[in-house]
């Protein structure tokens, strides 16, 4: 069969490379890839969020299953698209990407069906929001409703700072935000919770914990992940029984009472107070880099989920995971997440040769004349299975020493609280 993928990052490239092992597959195109996919796919230039060019190219190349990848063209309606032309697609339809195309669907959501998150407060215009915050407690979160590539989100810590939020965001430093979401601070420790769904059963997807930001010890700016490890320490039987009992059930309930279904991978990144979840917000899609950690443990055919999803028998596969311990360091380029330079040259990829327990995905990059650019601000992601984290992390950082590349930086740090 053939398969195409949607995207151009490290997911994407993560996505390849396990779909690549299938048995199934004759041919893998990736719109429109990296230097890493087109080791393994067909690299294909088109604009994304182009619709009629993507299907025209998907309808000439007699394409049996596309998998979306970026949130983007989700939340725009490549699924509604794609399926009107009987279109086999693995994501969410444009209602069931509105969980993270819009913040504010989700809190009423959450509202509404009694699910778990924080107090909040929804202000259309300045004046409001800066009114509302002149009496508020500190800490406080702000967001902006829109998509906002995992940046859109402030950490307050008093009203100076709140009000620049809402200033920044009211800007469109993330795009056009026509609300503002103001929310109370829970202090805990995060967790990123992922299941599967073929619309009627769902299947736990692992869990993983990520790095936001972009210095040591969890300081800095957030970005769009620096790292990541999976499992999370915090994951045991009684928690996920009340993850799926009071957070997702209700969400895919409401989603039912809408009139949708919801189809694809749904990544809930949660706060965990004294082992009891709360929604921070929801992902219709896998995380980066969360998917680069998690999908190298996977044992069952990634190719046979993603069918039984869209032929809605999930419930028929037995979805295995190896034991070991996973954990991934993102390579960025220097500067990032502010001004960095680009089209800058990667020596010595070509000299990697890695054992099944280490991978090496990429993101911001393209290949030229043979050689690879980094053009991205997150460049590469260099994942090591390990039965343990500390051996993960040493493997993982012997490989970025090895590459040598002197354009880039990383977190050292990736895996503190499970590492000694």
């Amino acid at each position: 069969m053939k398969i195409a993928i949607i995207g151009s990052g490290g997911r994407e490239h993560a996505l390849v490379a396990t779909i690549s092992k299938s048995s199934t597959i004759n041919e893998i195109f990736c719109i429109p890839g990296n230097a890493g996919t087109s080791k393994i796919a067909t690299n294909v230039e088109l604009d994304i969020n182009e619709f009629d060019k993507v299907h025209n190219f998907i309808n000439e190349n007699y394409v049996d299953l596309v998998v979306v990848g970026p949130e983007q063209p989700l939340v725009n309606g490549i699924v509604d698209y794609l399926e009107k032309f009987n279109i086999n697609v693995f994501g969410p339809n444009k209602i069931a990407s509105q969980l993270e195309g819009s913040k504010i669907f989700t809190k009423k959501l959450c509202q509404e069906y009694n699910i778990p998150t924080a107090n909040f407060g929804i202000f259309e215009n300045r004046i409001d929001a800066k009114k509302f915050l002149e009496n508020t407690k500190y800490p406080n979160v702000i967001k902006a409703d829109n998509l906002a590539a995992g940046k859109g989100v402030y950490i307050c810590n008093n009203e100076q700072e709140s009000f620049k939020a809402v200033e920044e965001i009211f800007d469109g430093k993330f795009g056009e935000a026509k609300n503002v979401l103001i929310e109370e601070f829970l202090k805990g420790e995060e967790m990123s919770y992922f299941i599967i769904s073929d619309g009627t059963t769902i299947k736990s997807f692992e869990t993983a914990q990520d790095h936001k930001r972009v210095l040591e010890g969890d300081n800095g700016k957030n970005t769009g992940g620096m790292g990541a490890y999976s499992p999370s320490r915090l994951i045991n039987d009684d928690l996920e029984d009340k993850i799926l009992s009071k957070i997702i059930k209700p969400t895919l309930h409401g989603l039912a009472n809408l009139g949708t279904e919801y189809k694809g991978f749904l990544y809930a990144g949660l706060m965990i107070v004294e082992n009891e979840p709360y929604l921070i917000e929801y992902n219709v899609r896998m995380g980066d880099p969360e998917c680069q950690t998690i999908l190298p443990k996977l044992k069952t055919d990634l190719v046979e989920i993603l069918e039984a999803c869209c032929s809605k028998k999930l419930a028929d596969v037995n979805i295995e995971w190896t034991n070991k311990k996973s954990l991934c360091v993102v390579l960025c380029s220097k500067g990032y997440p502010d001004t960095y330079q680009k089209n800058i040259l990667i020596n010595n990829l070509q000299n990697f040769i890695l054992d099944e327990n280490n991978f090496i995905f990429h993101a911001g990059t393209k290949k030229e004349n043979d050689k690879i650019y980094a053009t991205g601000g997150r460049v590469l992601n260099f994942i090591s299975l390990s039965d343990n984290f500390l051996q993960a992390r040493n493997e993982v950082h012997q490989c970025i020493k090895k590459l040598d590349w002197n354009g880039g930086f990383y977190r050292t740090d990736i895996g503190f609280k499970v590492i000694d």
